[in-house]
């Protein structure tokens, strides 16, 4: 099976918006859809991010999203692959795999260095899907987080 990626256009909306609102409770996040909705629809307007959607007979059933970062000492853009989901029934059949080579190609097609991802240990999907695609673990820091208290 060929795998039909693409980048997203302005009248995927309404289908990745219910992707994406399923990937945000996949990370237990409370569904927003309309919430969803309104924060691709900004992505999309501001340009700010990179989507590309995996599409299977006229229905999309996964996307990747990726930010622009700097490295300083590179000076370079490096990617942040922010988000990959595939709809779970259409899991194992290289949608995955398919989205991250998209992503791969806007890394060499915007002269950037690389991209970079997080995901969660307990992700053993995940987990075994980034080093089969080409992603080295890096142990080398300490990844810190801070958030504003609302």
């Amino acid at each position: 099976m060929k795998n039909n990626i693409r980048k997203v256009t302005q009248e995927d909306l309404v289908q990745l918006s219910q992707l994406f609102d399923e990937y945000r409770m996949f990370y237990h996040k409370t569904s927003d859809l309309s919430g969803a909705q309104q924060f691709l629809s900004e992505r999309l307007e501001k340009n700010d991010s990179e989507i590309f959607v995996a599409e299977d007979e006229g229905k999309l059933v996964g996307f990747t999203q990726l930010y622009p970062i700097f490295s300083s000492t590179r000076m370079k853009r490096y990617w942040l692959l922010n988000d990959l989901y595939v709809n779970s029934n259409f899991r194992g059949k290289g949608f995955s795999k398919a989205l991250i080579e998209s992503a791969k190609e806007l890394c060499r097609t915007s002269n950037s260095c690389g991209m970079y991802l997080e995901t969660g240990k307990e992700n053993m999907i995940g987990n075994q899907l980034y080093p089969s695609a080409g992603f080295k673990k890096y142990d080398e820091v300490n990844f810190y987080e801070w958030e504003v208290e609302l």
